[in-house]
């Protein structure tokens, strides 16, 4: 494998962190959820987390490969593969998570046997199993170079990858317990989320490719996905800024949550958000001169990523730090009655996440090095340069 040969000290460091995670994980195993940080009061912990945000970059990747084909972008379907390969890897990355979280792994197969059709635990797993059978047809066809098949898939890609990361937000927005969880705009803000964060994935990935020689994206194609990030990160930003206002409103049920996300222990994690995630990004990729600078805007999308890493966890952990909303169920203890819990990570945990990663970058290494062919002038896409620095979009009016 190319790339494999190419990186043999990266290579090395991750087969490690990786055989690391896996002992971390059999530890668990053998111990139990008890040596997490979770609890009865915090049920979800860093692999909710985890899979929330690998969900969001796996729906975003896939979201701009089949645009290519939905749409007809030329453009963008130069970088369709590596986009479709980012999002296999993310959500398989995502599925491990959510088998790790549920501790005794040798009673999964209750979940076929025994599902709750009104749980959206099982339509998330539904979707995301569909999904998955997606992106693997999707590599297949376009592997072997049949536009037809692909643009047939691709039609059900689009929706496909908006709904992933909608029935993951209906899982905390169908919750009534938790204040800061139900609200009809939170599955727009998952989405919006997925769409800048995968794009920002994808951006960084691309940069990479292009520095190893292996695959070339043309600077104008990186301009041009640059300029969608900044409006990504825009609408974004938006939805957040509707979600605050909401619960900060005079006489609004949400003021105590919003303190505890602005002031709290989460508060960190979310101005970071804002600030390094959202403001930061937005000032730099909004000027055409910036996005025709890899560094910045491969800069800009490791400030996005983050950010929304960032987001998973105030959006997560606030909630558990407050109170149950009023009428609402608490967990039993030995004391009683929880209505709140305290969280942090342990080590264990910290492992396997860092393992999993770890097995993800791999996979990506394998899969890219078997399905990415080597760049050629010849098969660099032509693009237009507008005054923006950026591509003129090209739309292919036949249906591939």
């Amino acid at each position: 494998m190319e790339l494999f040969k190419r990186n043999k000290a990266a290579t090395a460091v991750l087969a490690v962190l990786a055989c690391v995670g896996v002992g971390a994980w059999i530890y668990q195993l053998v111990g139990g959820l008890a040596v997490t940080g979770m609890s009865n009061g915090v049920s979800w912990g860093a692999y909710i987390t985890m899979f929330m945000f690998f969900v969001g970059l796996s729906a975003g990747g896939l979201i701009v490969a089949s645009s290519a084909s939905v749409f007809h972008i030329k453009a963008f379907k130069r970088v369709a593969m590596p986009a479709v390969i980012l999002s296999t890897v993310c959500i398989c990355l995502a599925g491990m998570f959510v088998l790790i979280d549920l501790g005794g792994i040798q009673r999964v197969w209750r979940i076929v046997t025994g599902p709750n059709p009104a749980s959206p635990l099982v339509w998330d797993i539904c979707v995301i199993t569909c999904y998955l059978v997606i992106n693997i047809l999707y590599l297949h066809f376009m592997r072997k170079g049949a536009e037809r098949a692909v643009a047939m898939v691709s039609r059900f890609a689009l929706p496909c990858a908006i709904l992933v990361h909608s029935v993951t937000a209906w899982i905390f927005g169908l919750q009534i317990a938790k204040e800061g969880w139900f609200t009809a705009i939170m599955a727009p803000i998952f989405v919006a989320s997925a769409m800048d964060s995968g794009l920002a994935l994808l951006l960084i990935v691309l940069s990479a490719l292009n520095a190893s020689g292996r695959f070339k994206t043309p600077k104008e194609l990186i301009a041009s996905l640059a300029g969608l990030l900044a409006t990504c990160i825009a609408v974004d930003a938006y939805f957040i800024f509707c979600e605050v206002l909401t619960m900060g409103y005079p006489g609004a049920a949400g003021a105590e949550t919003l303190a505890l996300m602005t002031a709290g222990p989460t508060a960190p994690f979310f101005w970071f958000e804002v600030i390094g995630g959202l403001l930061i990004p937005f000032c730099v990729l909004v000027f055409a001169k910036n996005r025709a600078k890899t560094g910045l805007v491969v800069g800009a999308s490791v400030l996005v990523v983050a950010g929304v890493l960032c987001k998973r966890v105030w959006l997560l952990f606030t909630s558990f730090i407050g109170q149950n909303v009023a009428g609402a169920p608490g967990v039993m203890t030995a004391d009683g009655w929880a209505m709140a819990g305290s969280y942090a990570p342990t080590l264990v945990e910290a492992a396997i996440i860092v393992g999993v990663v770890s097995v993800g970058a791999l996979g990506f290494m394998a899969l890219a090095s078997k399905l990415l062919l080597p760049a050629t002038e010849e098969e660099t896409v032509p693009a237009a340069t507008s005054r923006a620095g950026a591509p003129d979009l090209e739309f292919d009016p036949q249906v591939a």
